[in-house]
């Protein structure tokens, strides 16, 4: 434990450790009862917006920053705290001075003076809030996803056209992107509906008449998107 001379308090490893961490990620907070007292370390200004050394918290800016959907939740929390000064956690979102939306994890524990005595609350905010790199990385998995489904479908498509129309696998696409392009459906909804109405056709060792597929084949689009 480290004294805080100007407080007369002190302060937990976790805390002290934390002080150093991410720059608008991880921060620490104390919480005094008796004046309602805030402070906030320059991490916890940066992620509700201030610059640090600028903001003076009191209860009222704390409560102001919390979402609209969440203060209820955060104002009953800290309620309980100064009645039972136990700890806490909870997982809320705040709106930072430019509106954006941060979601952050609070944890406190209790804040003792150096007779012991209970006058607070103490503890660390965590911003766990998605970064722009972490959005534009789960964007593109996504998309990778996306693509490589609708690649397995089109192949799936255009193997069952190679073996009932006896064609080169770039023909079976060109004839796949044909009735695309004229029936104006999405390449993939096309093949997988297309894949579907071939496999559900009832067959044992003979393949049905030609004609039963191109039917299929021609109207495959008028039941996209039907299906319950």
């Amino acid at each position: 434990m480290t004294t805080d001379p100007a407080a007369g308090t002190t302060e937990s490893p976790i805390e002290h450790a934390l002080a150093g961490g991410e720059p608008q990620r991880v921060g620490w907070f104390r919480f005094y009862f008796t004046d309602e007292r805030w402070e906030w370390s320059p991490q916890v200004e940066r992620m509700h917006g201030y610059e640090p050394g600028t903001a003076h918290p009191t209860t009222e800016l704390v409560l102001s920053h919390k979402h609209p959907e969440d203060y209820g939740q955060v104002a009953a929390t800290l309620e309980e705290i100064k009645r039972t000064s136990g700890a806490f956690s909870t997982r809320h979102r705040i709106i930072d001075t430019a509106g954006e939306v941060h979601h952050v994890v609070v944890v406190g524990d209790q804040l003792f003076d150096n007779t012991g005595a209970v006058i607070g609350t103490h503890g660390f905010y965590v911003d766990v809030s998605p970064s722009i790199a972490q959005v534009h990385e789960q964007t593109v998995t996504e998309a990778v996803a996306e693509i490589a489904e609708a690649r397995g479908v089109i192949e799936q498509a255009k193997g069952m056209l190679m073996l009932i129309y006896r064609i080169k696998a770039d023909a079976a696409f060109e004839l796949l992107k044909w009735r695309s392009q004229e029936t104006n459906t999405k390449l993939r909804l096309l093949a997988e509906q297309l894949a579907k109405d071939f496999l559900e056709l009832d067959y044992t060792e003979i393949l049905p008449n030609r004609v039963v597929f191109d039917r299929l084949l021609l109207t495959a689009h008028l039941r996209v998107g039907t299906e319950v």
